[in-house]
């Protein structure tokens, strides 16, 4: 533990962690380090202003319906929550969402985000025959030497968010594929879910990654391939095609060949 003042029960207020209250308190040297938290050494308000990176799974369906047409609904989220948000490039069928900024901010863009996903459930239930609406899902991606302490010892930590937030909350047992890191699934209402990326954020400082991360980057499935001439180029982590198997066998045509009439 690295916070020597009183319990980091004040982080649920409005500002939750953008508040430092101890200005004699230098911030943790680790804070500076890592790809999911940092601090920076400027005040803000009378104390150091924390700076977070979340990073989230998603779906090509749900990464549009944030995009929206032409940019305008992820343009509109980055201007009113003072968020920078980065969509992973690529033709993958999943693409990493990152979110940084100050906490205000995070928690007003994840805000936005299940609730854009919550209108998106109304719009598609208004014509569906399901007998019960889904709840909003999101998926974190979390340093696996950090899932531990949002589970607790005996599974303890993870129930207690679950109660207070009313969120379910699912730690994957494996890590993502060709990285150090694992899915945190939280499902619920807009309010619920943002409620327990805040307990997690708060859990994520207090326990800063152990040794170095080894980011998930999604790929394209297998056989993905473009073709240029006669060579067969593919993704990285995929197998080319040499070019006789998919190369058409050229065959000699006699045009002046006689063929027996039926």
């Amino acid at each position: 533990m690295f916070y020597q003042g009183p319990p980091l029960d004040f982080l649920s207020s409005a500002h939750c962690l953008a508040a430092y209250p101890y200005r004699s308190l230098q911030p943790p040297r680790h804070l500076y380090k890592g790809p999911h938290c940092h601090m920076e050494s400027g005040k803000n308000d009378g104390g150091l202003h924390v700076i977070l990176t979340l990073r989230l799974l998603m779906h090509g369906k749900m990464v549009g319906s944030i995009i929206g047409r032409k940019g305008d609904t992820v343009k509109k989220m980055r201007e009113e929550s003072g968020a920078r948000i980065i969509i992973s490039e690529g033709s993958c069928p999943e693409r990493i969402v990152t979110i940084t900024g100050p906490t205000d901010a995070i928690f007003k863009a994840f805000s936005m985000i299940t609730n854009k996903f919550e209108e998106d459930i109304s719009t598609a239930m208004a014509n569906s025959l399901m007998p019960s609406r889904p709840p909003v899902t999101l998926r974190l991606v979390v340093p696996a030497s950090q899932c531990g302490s949002i589970i607790g010892k005996g599974g303890l930590k993870v129930k207690e968010i679950r109660e207070s937030t009313g969120a379910q909350v699912q730690v994957a047992g494996d890590m993502l594929p060709s990285s150090t890191e694992r899915a945190v699934t939280i499902s619920g209402t807009p309010q619920a879910i943002v409620q327990c990326v805040r307990q997690i954020c708060i859990i994520l400082l207090e326990s800063p990654p152990k040794g170095a991360t080894i980011p998930y980057r999604p790929k394209p499935p297998n056989g993905s391939f473009i073709f240029n001439g006669t060579q067969a180029y593919t993704f990285p982590g995929q197998y080319a095609i040499p070019p006789e198997i998919w190369l058409p066998v050229p065959r000699q045509v006699l045009m002046n060949a006689t063929f027996p009439m039926i």
